[in-house]
């Protein structure tokens, strides 16, 4: 095996984390993840451009936008104590049957990111979640009456490049959705030996023409608080 030059490590001024806590990707929610942490009393740090809380019972970390940057998140979460991470982040839909603010449970992962392949082997790896942390997922947001669906989603590093012809070449493959960390973490958490599973708010349409976004509308800002902020309370349970 070859030798890498840096590594992830814990240094002698960084926290412990608990095993389980939440890894929000995307910008818009750090609000959330700011207010859940002050009316749990979490602790507040850095990690890297990204911020982290804790506790003796639970870890919030996020924004971390783009395959590199969660990747190097991740990496950090793990050396400082994290086993099982909780991704919360959007996607846009493929399908005709996954509508804006509805729920995506990631079931595989479609890398077109430029960070999986540095961990994985030379042949072909399949890239899926941990199973028992996706079905604990299921679990919670089936006991609180979310409705959900699950499938294959597409990672990329370009999204302007997603262009019509992938839309639907991806979408006649069963794809589900697109966005651009979930397959980079995943490849990381498993050869870490991490547990790390997904949960994806469907933030726009790209079959439609014209795309279609929902991101800006209250009632999807009002959902994604509502979904994260059970995660979290999944995540502090969990421990």
């Amino acid at each position: 095996m070859k030798t890498c030059i840096l590594n992830p490590e814990r240094c002698k001024a960084d926290p412990r984390l608990p095993a389980t806590g939440i890894l929000a990707v995307n910008p818009s929610d750090a609000h959330c993840l700011a207010e859940y942490a002050e009316g749990t009393g979490l602790k507040r740090s850095f990690l890297f451009n990204s911020t982290l809380y804790r506790s003796d019972a639970l870890f919030l970390a996020g924004p971390a936008v783009g395959a590199p940057m969660a990747v190097l998140c991740l990496e950090k979460l793990i050396a400082l104590g994290a086993e099982k991470i909780i991704l919360y982040g959007w996607c846009g839909s493929l399908q005709e049957r996954l509508h804006g603010m509805d729920i995506l449970v990631p079931t595989s992962g479609l890398s077109e990111e430029g960070t999986s392949r540095h961990y994985q082997s030379g042949r072909s790896c399949e890239i899926i979640p941990s199973t028992p942390l996706r079905n604990k997922l299921c679990r919670v947001l089936t006991d609180k009456s979310f409705e959900f669906q699950q499938g294959p989603l597409w990672t990329t590093d370009a999204p302007y490049r997603e262009t019509r012809e992938k839309v639907t070449d991806y979408a006649a493959q069963g794809i589900y959705g697109v966005d651009m960390e979930y397959s980079a973490l995943c490849t990381v958490a498993a050869f870490r030996k991490a547990q790390l599973a997904a949960v994806m708010l469907v933030s726009d349409e790209l079959r439609k023409s014209p795309w279609k976004p929902h991101y800006s509308f209250k009632a999807f800002k009002k959902r994604s608080r509502e979904l994260l902020t059970l995660l979290c309370d999944t995540a502090r349970s969990y421990n």
